[in-house]
């Protein structure tokens, strides 16, 4: 049997996380909670996932019954440089030896603000957190604080983090009061956002957006030409604090901020995921013209200054510096999309990669339902390469071409596999 046939017969099995997923269940509600849990995770079907990893290292991870997985989720973000990266876990290692959560802080958290600051386009100042929705708050907030306004503009199909102020008022848990203010508008139209600035004047706080429209269970779009710049002009005309929340794309696209990557300034912008490469920080970056507003404000976490986090941060700040890391990713992520395009254009099926390449989102478009797309990224799922159907996906500097050339392996038996039974199993 040759080495493509057993990528195409040779299926997974999950039997141990199945059993830690009942033992979960008893103790944790939902089993997994979140975004990584079977539910939140949309992992359709539910077995052909696995739900519990043993370990990981560079690009890949293993599962409890010792399946070896290409990840493209890379922990929905963190991974950036690779699992386990020696210089990331050298730095963080040396200085776990001299303290980590201390009553005062080290002055690693300066060094970390001073990289920051040096390293992003629109930062005068650096602010530390946790985690991605900590810093979109306190950038609201901030915002509030400076303008004296509630109101918040927001674009069609956004996700800033799971506070209150983030989600829609039929949510459980949500008040009216928790979303009053809130205003949704459509993607790259300036019209309708002139519109409302003229028609709230003096109501709105903010604008907080990702840098490009990257939600999920629909194609990723870029701006148009002039688009943020001419969301740049209105904020100004209309008092409106410009918030970027860079928490998935940022120092994917460019080191300078995605801001920056698209040739504007944002006021405020946000950082999380690939910061530290899985450490547990968030920056929230800002112009001097906001330094006295987020000074004002009480924010703070038992574990918002643990050292351990800003050495890991500045390794993997100071490497993705010297390998040009969203160089790599462009390059790395465009053969990967062009090569899947490709494989599914080989059985018949067109398959839309949309979004920028570090973190491109898939798409089977021979079938609205997503059925068939659900069918197919389970299908490499249980053949070892790790996808979900409606996220997106990343890349990071472990993955090698032979792991791209494997993964179009897996991709085209997929798409056999789904040719073969036209049913969903």
């Amino acid at each position: 049997m040759t080495s493509s046939d057993l990528v195409t017969t040779a299926t997974y099995e999950y039997a141990r996380s199945a059993a830690a997923f009942q033992r979960a269940t008893r103790v944790i509600p939902g089993g997994i909670h979140g975004h990584q849990g079977p539910r939140d995770g949309c992992y359709i079907p539910r077995s052909a996932y696995p739900l519990f990893s043993a370990r990981a290292e560079g690009t890949r991870f293993w599962d409890l019954d010792g399946n070896e997985f290409i990840d493209y989720m890379c922990g929905y973000g963190p991974n950036v440089l690779g699992y386990g990266d020696t210089d990331v876990r050298a730095a963080a290692r040396a200085q776990a030896e001299l303290g980590d959560v201390v009553t005062i802080p080290t002055t690693t958290m300066v060094d970390f603000a001073e990289l920051l600051v040096d390293t992003v386009a629109s930062a005068d100042w650096t602010f530390f957190a946790k985690n991605g929705g900590d810093v979109t708050t306190l950038a609201i907030m901030t915002a509030r604080a400076a303008t004296g306004r509630r109101g918040l503009v927001f674009i069609q199909g956004y996700y800033h983090g799971v506070a209150p102020w983030t989600q829609k008022l039929d949510y459980p848990g949500v008040l009216e009061q928790d979303v009053a203010g809130n205003i949704e508008l459509p993607w790259n139209d300036l019209g309708a956002l002139r519109e409302t600035f003229s028609t709230h004047r003096g109501e709105i706080a903010a604008l907080i957006a990702q840098p490009y429209q990257h939600h999920n269970f629909a194609d990723n779009v870029l701006p148009v030409a002039d688009y943020w710049k001419g969301v740049r002009r209105l904020c100004d005309e209309f008092g409106v604090v410009l918030i970027v929340d860079d928490v998935r794309a940022g120092f994917r696209l460019d080191l300078a901020g995605s801001d920056h990557y698209y040739g504007f300034q944002a006021d405020l912008i946000c950082f999380c995921k690939a910061i530290a490469n899985g450490y547990n920080v968030s920056a929230l970056c800002g112009r001097d013209s906001l330094r006295e507003a987020v000074s004002s404000i009480t924010f703070t976490g038992s574990y918002w200054l643990s050292a351990v986090p800003f050495a890991a941060g500045i390794a993997t700040l100071t490497k993705l510096r010297e390998i040009d890391g969203p160089a790599l990713f462009r390059r790395l992520g465009t053969r990967l999309t062009d090569g899947l395009v490709d494989v599914a254009a080989t059985h018949g099926f067109r398959l839309v990669a949309s979004g920028e390449p570090a973190l491109f989102y898939l798409r089977l478009a021979d079938d609205d339902s997503l059925m068939l797309h659900q069918r197919w990224i389970a299908e490499c799922v249980r053949r070892g390469v790790f996808l979900t159907s409606h996220h997106n996906h990343f890349i990071n500097a472990a993955l090698t071409d032979s792991d791209i050339d494997k993964t179009l392996d897996v991709a085209d038996a997929a798409f056999r596999a789904i040719r073969a039974q036209p049913e969903s199993r």
